[in-house]
């Protein structure tokens, strides 16, 4: 009889983020990582603090900038922040203690053990922006947004739900959108060029993004949303 447990073993899944630390830690930051990341880490166990209440998930957030903006302009809503690299989380820690951020959970490590304890249709909105794109032919197999990870995350969506992507790489652009037309739990709803060129106004700029900007590549704004079976 099938179930919606999670599978307890996730050495089949390729590794789809780089490196997990950066540069040295100071005292500080260390600190934040022993002290604060235990209480407000994701527990597999208990996966939704506030079931009253949206959820929305981010998965890779890199320096946690889009993240500390939903967090701190949407109160009402509990986020679920997925970021394998320290130095990324660090930042979210300390800008959660900074700003007396209470709607945040976090987990340093592969959002696939996080969609896997979800239940199903918990997800009110989520985001992938600016995933790693693994240039090199060979890594490509690595890339996060596939039919695979889009059906892991078609089941913990409610239907309606909206999920955004962005890219500034444009094979990865195309690619994804292959993944998303084998993935029929999604429609994209552009309807025109502007739809993917122009970032949606409460998406603020990460910094992946202010890189390519400067490296003079353009960005793709994908918005999908998950209909009902």
């Amino acid at each position: 009889m099938p179930t919606n447990d999670p599978p307890s073993d996730l050495t089949t899944d390729l590794r789809s983020f780089g490196r997990r630390r950066g540069r040295k830690l100071s005292p500080r930051q260390s600190n934040l990582l022993t002290d604060n990341l235990p209480r407000v880490a994701f527990d597999p166990v208990h996966p939704i603090k506030n079931p009253n209440r949206p959820l929305w998930l981010e998965i890779g957030f890199g320096g946690g900038e889009h993240l500390v903006h939903q967090a701190s302009t949407n109160r009402q809503v509990e986020l679920i922040g997925c970021e394998p690299f320290e130095d990324g989380v660090v930042k979210v820690l300390t800008a959660m203690a900074e700003q007396a951020l209470t709607n945040l959970t976090l987990h340093m490590d592969d959002a696939r053990t996080v969609l896997r304890s979800l239940p199903p249709a918990t997800i009110d909105r989520a985001f992938v922006l600016f995933p790693d794109p693994w240039p090199k032919r060979k890594h490509q197999k690595r890339r996060l947004v596939s039919a695979a990870f889009l059906a892991e995350l078609a089941r913990v969506m409610k239907p309606g739900a909206e999920l955004r992507v962005g890219t500034d790489i444009e094979d990865y652009a195309r690619s994804m959108l292959m993944a998303f037309q084998a993935t029929p739990q999604f429609r994209w709803t552009a309807r025109g060029p502007a739809d993917w060129q122009v970032r949606p106004a409460d998406w603020p700029k990460t910094r992946y993004e202010q890189k390519a900007d400067r490296e003079g590549r353009r960005s793709a704004y994908l918005l999908f949303e998950r209909v009902a079976m």
